[in-house]
């Protein structure tokens, strides 16, 4: 697909997903299957959405930032967040990583979501107003051109996401650019292992359902390395196709 297709398609099917929620929390679907990714057509199983994270972790969260959780993992277990840090989620659709960061770095710090969808915006301004959370904000705006000023954020986090954007190069040289020297990439994302081809992985899967457009483990820890991170690493963490995996995502902005 071009790359307006891919964004085009991407947009859409997050803001069918945003709508679905709004309407009725218990109608929203995982984020990326194997399977149909068409709007409505997705699965929730242990592969993605909110099970993935720790028992008891998002319960005084609203029920719709909940349902709407769309990833492939749990960046609170990624991310190692201290207070006061000021943490950034890329993709940070109905908010849930957010508000669980605005939890970790406490009052003295902050945390922001970017995301292109108009809906899945007004959704997690939503969710933060019912979570009564004061220190956050969402800002509109494409993964690969973030609305943030140089060193302004201290922790990268996000949560299968990278693999839809049709540009990765430039999505890890903005994340690059936004962290404060000394700061953290941490994400989870969908990583495929390093024998299957571009053709293979598509053959798992849609791009809009996070299979398609994944990295390989060496394609991502050289595109990290060449946006200028060091201690690159990937972590498989469970299968979600024969040979693609959700996967933690580690480097360092020295």
């Amino acid at each position: 697909m071009e790359t307006d297709a891919v964004r085009d398609a991407v947009r859409e099917r997050y803001a069918e997903a945003a709508r679905a929620v709004a309407g009725d929390p218990a109608a929203a679907a995982g984020c990326c299957s194997a399977g149909s990714c068409a709007p409505g057509a997705l699965e929730v199983d242990e592969r993605f959405g909110a099970g993935l994270y720790a028992e008891g972790e998002t319960a005084d969260l609203p029920a719709a930032a909940v349902a709407a959780s769309l990833g492939c993992g749990n960046p609170m277990a990624v991310a190692d967040l201290r207070p006061g840090e000021r943490v950034l989620d890329l993709g940070s659709g109905g908010g849930i990583d957010v508000l669980l960061s605005a939890r970790r770095v406490g009052p003295t710090g902050f945390a922001y979501g970017v995301d292109m969808t108009e809906e899945m915006l007004a959704l997690a301004r939503a969710n933060a107003a019912r979570a009564g959370a004061t220190n956050v904000e969402f800002r509109r705006g494409e993964i690969e051109a973030l609305p943030f000023a140089d060193g302004s954020v201290d922790v990268v986090i996000s949560n299968c996401v990278v693999n839809l954007s049709p540009d990765k190069p430039r999505v890890l040289a903005e994340a690059y650019r936004v962290l404060a020297p000394g700061g953290r990439f941490g994400i989870s994302d969908v990583v495929a292992e390093d024998h299957l081809t571009p053709a293979e992985r598509a053959e798992r899967g849609s791009h809009v359902g996070c299979i398609a457009g994944a990295l390989s483990v060496s394609e991502y820890l050289t595109g990290l390395r060449a946006a200028g991170f060091t201690d690159p690493e990937v972590v498989f963490t469970h299968e979600v196709a024969d040979g693609m995996h959700g996967a933690v995502v580690r480097a360092v902005k020295r």
